[in-house]
């Protein structure tokens, strides 16, 4: 298990970048590893922790900061995909009429 798990982290590293569920991929890893190994364990709750506290800081703010955030997220994600469309060019199965450079 410690290689699967070791595999689907290091495939999870490297799709964070991209869109996708990247962090939920190398969380998915880590409690592969967390079956075989205390550190992965220890690593899998430090996680968990960041992740509620993020959580219970975002609900807790007014809705515009949300929204804010919302929009910062998107933005985000809407430049990793242009930027990856720029380098690696749009995949022949996109249709012609969607809205992007050949």
């Amino acid at each position: 298990m410690g290689i699967i798990g070791g595999l689907i982290v290091a495939f999870g590293l490297v799709t964070i970048p991209l869109p996708g569920p990247g962090w939920l991929t190398v969380i998915a890893g880590l409690f592969v590893l967390a079956t075989e190994f205390t550190w992965a364990e220890r690593l899998l709750e430090y996680t968990k922790k960041q992740v509620k506290r993020w959580t219970d800081w975002v609900t807790s703010q007014p809705v515009w900061v949300r929204i804010v955030i919302a929009l910062a997220t998107a933005l985000f994600v809407y430049g990793v995909v242009v930027l990856v469309l720029h380098v690696f060019g749009v995949p022949s199965w996109v249709p012609g009429w969607v809205p992007l450079w050949h």
